[in-house]
């Protein structure tokens, strides 16, 4: 694909946008301020709660050689916790704030359960059980200019890269984020967050915000590169993973907001605004972490690494979003999104993800992460107001993915479709979508037998 194709999505977008005005606060009409304990009579002090569940029910036509539960199955159905949590942040004074996330993800009725539990037993310890609730957020931050700049730290979500990698989970407009988003998921991070000091702030329509984090540990690369990684090494040589590091980690992330201002008080961003608020920005980031990752240089006789070569993490990312309601009283919509990824990981970075994948081989893993180019668009139709009468809401979407990794010796297209049935806003929704993705052989091509396979996904949601 030529790059210049990555363009057209780009100023598509450019032509859908028209002069701003006022419009309503993003969510639910009945929603208010939602769960808020005022603790004086302004209403400056205070205490705020969140909580949240999303259920997925799937159909999975699977890779091949597929093994679930230890048989071998073409097609699974399942049922499953995505997410479930609780979120909390005060303030005292707008000159601070405190701010706590913790709960579970990915609970199947095969894995996510506790990390000390029995994966053969049945019972109380079977897999998939009493999974560990564990902390996503945990913040202080400092006012030292009202609104132009903000200082905090801990265990933060101001990442950099794109506005997806800080992305609310409570308002997509596909069902989930795309995961290369988040492309240290579970690795050098923390369910995408890292501990680190970071700085953010509004100063006119411009945004930014940076941080330096310190990652959490890796192993030590020559134990990484001589374990089951080795066996994926072209003539068991050159692949990049992540390594053991003493570095620090700079991230950033910049918005130029053209309509009506976001809010910069949190750093989760909202993935449509479902026809109440106008808004277009451009945005650029990048995280870069020096000595991030390792390859091999030699083997022995063995094949065992006896030396490798240190590599820098690079990852930039460059995107536009739109939202902007229109068609007066029907109050329809359009919610529309493009990024484009280069990821540096080292050679031959590669990393395969399948989101709540219940097999132990196979299943629906694809090749998600790695050293290359990624292009994702996204669009989304709110219809007209009173298309389903006082039902709800029918925001119907599409996404495509393009991904071009160095590791593999076919670049990948696929596509997602689907609708959201707003029946309360994103506070009570239910989604329907149908994800097709990529398989590959082992020789870097897709599979001739059978070059992509899908799944169907219903996801129940509400928040308050």
């Amino acid at each position: 694909m030529k790059k210049t194709l990555y363009l057209i999505p780009f100023i598509a977008v450019m032509l859908l946008v028209w002069h701003p005005s006022k419009v309503k606060a993003q969510g639910s009409g009945i929603y208010g301020s939602g769960l808020k304990v005022n603790l004086d009579t302004t209403g400056t002090k205070y205490v705020r709660l969140i909580f949240w569940n999303q259920f997925w029910t799937r159909y999975v036509n699977n890779n091949p050689n597929t093994v679930v539960n230890g048989e071998s199955v073409a097609d699974s159905w399942d049922i499953g916790l995505r997410r479930s949590r609780m979120l909390a942040y005060a303030q005292i004074s707008p000159r601070f704030l405190i701010m706590f996330h913790l709960g579970i993800n990915n609970q199947t009725f095969i894995n996510g359960g506790d990390a000390g539990s029995n994966g053969n037993a049945f019972g109380g310890n079977g897999a998939g059980k009493k999974p560990q609730l564990f902390v996503h957020d945990a913040w202080t931050e400092y006012a030292i200019v009202q609104k132009k700049l903000h200082i905090g730290t801990g265990l933060h979500y101001w990442n950099g890269i794109s506005r997806m990698s800080s992305a609310s989970t409570l308002n997509f407009l596909t069902i989930d984020a795309p995961i290369f988003n988040w492309p240290l998921i579970e690795l050098s991070d923390q369910f995408a967050r890292q501990f680190g000091i970071y700085a953010k702030g509004d100063l006119g329509r411009f945004n930014y915000q940076v941080a330096m984090n310190k990652p959490f540990s890796a192993p030590n690369p020559i134990s990484v590169l001589n374990g089951a990684n080795a066996a994926s090494a072209p003539a068991g040589l050159n692949v990049a993973r992540d390594a053991a590091n003493n570095s620090w980690v700079s991230s950033g992330y910049f918005t130029l907001q053209f309509l009506d201002k976001e809010s910069s008080f949190l750093p989760f961003r909202v993935g449509t605004y479902v026809g109440t608020k106008k808004v277009f920005n451009i945005g650029a980031g990048y995280h870069i972490h020096p000595n991030a990752t390792a390859s091999t240089t030699a083997r022995d006789v063995n094949g065992t690494a006896t030396a490798v070569q240190r590599h820098n993490m690079n990852l930039f990312g460059i995107d536009l979003f739109l939202d902007h309601p229109f068609g007066g009283d029907k109050n329809m919509a359009i919610t529309a999104y493009s990024v484009l990824y280069n990821y540096d990981f080292g050679t031959n970075y590669l990393r395969n993800v399948g989101i709540m994948n219940i097999a132990s081989a196979g299943g629906n893993a694809q090749p998600t992460i790695g050293t290359g180019t990624i292009f994702y668009t996204q669009a989304g139709f709110l219809l007209p107001k009173n298309t389903l009468g006082k039902v709800g809401r029918l925001q119907p979407f599409a996404a495509y993915t393009y991904k071009d990794f160095e590791a593999l010796q076919e670049s990948s297209s696929q596509f997602d479709i689907g609708a959201n049935l707003h029946l309360e806003g994103h506070h009570s929704k239910v989604t329907l979508q149908y994800s097709q993705r990529p398989v590959y052989g082992a020789d870097g091509r897709l599979n001739p037998d059978k070059k992509s396979a899908g799944e169907f996904i219903l996801q129940t949601m509400l928040y308050f």
